[in-house]
């Protein structure tokens, strides 16, 4: 495997051969080791995976999760992901391959919304995206900038412009369920090929093997099968 640290995030990769590419979103910490460690993960599987850094122009110091989300500019990222998207695709290693999209929490979210509106995802898996500002850690009742929150994540669904697969835990205390219900309703009306899992007894950030308050073997280890079964099957 060759990694590789790049001015626009890290990159993983499978050191022979042209393979199709992945941009992994990460979570509201950042660019983190765990983060690191999936993206080697997704390239052992056979994908070169570029983890982006969406806190690379400036330094980020985080107190409050919630209100340092609240406080981005949606427009922003998406063209910094849709940016990604364009640096992987171009690389000599996913040379004529689909790109697919990954994220995590945060990454999640934009992950849903980039597979709703970027140019060039072929897939995406958001793991625990945020679906909604009614309900949930993106909800402030003194309302959002509507320059940086323009639509909420569910809104971007009827534009959805590849398969998707979204995994969520029926005990995630940010994504009420009826936002993931309302996420399946949704999907279902687009005529694209996706799927929802929900995790019994899975919380937050179940992925995270860092976490052990919210690690959550039996649904990590699921949803990491369906998903490089899911980008595999879209993406080769």
């Amino acid at each position: 495997m060759h990694t590789e640290d790049l001015e626009v995030g890290y990159l993983a990769r499978p050191a022979r051969g042209t393979h199709p590419g992945v941009l992994m979103l990460h979570d509201v910490w950042g660019l983190s080791e765990h983060t690191r460690d999936l993206a080697r993960r997704l390239a052992a599987e056979g994908f070169s995976v570029l983890a982006l850094d969406l806190y690379r122009r400036e330094p980020v110091e985080i107190s409050d999760p919630g209100s340092h989300m609240r406080g981005l500019s949606d427009p922003q990222v998406l063209a910094d992901v849709q940016a990604g998207v364009e640096v992987l695709a171009e690389r000599p290693e996913t040379e004529g391959r689909r790109t697919g999209v990954v994220g995590f929490c945060m990454g999640g979210m934009y992950a849903l919304m980039a597979a709703c509106s970027c140019r060039g995802v072929a897939a995406a898996v958001p793991f625990y995206g945020l679906l909604s500002h009614e309900h949930g850690i993106l909800f402030d009742e003194s309302g959002l900038d509507p320059a940086k929150k323009p639509r909420a994540p569910l809104d971007y669904v009827p534009e959805l412009r590849c398969p998707l697969l979204a995994c969520f835990g029926d005990q995630d205390e940010f994504i009420p369920l009826p936002d993931v219900r309302a996420l399946e309703a949704r999907l279902g009306a687009t005529a694209r090929d996706t799927q929802v899992v929900v995790y019994e007894g899975a919380g937050h950030a179940f992925m995270n093997d860092t976490r052990p308050d919210a690690f959550h073997p039996e649904a990590a280890a699921d949803a990491w099968r369906r998903a490089t079964r899911f980008l595999a099957s879209n993406l080769r």
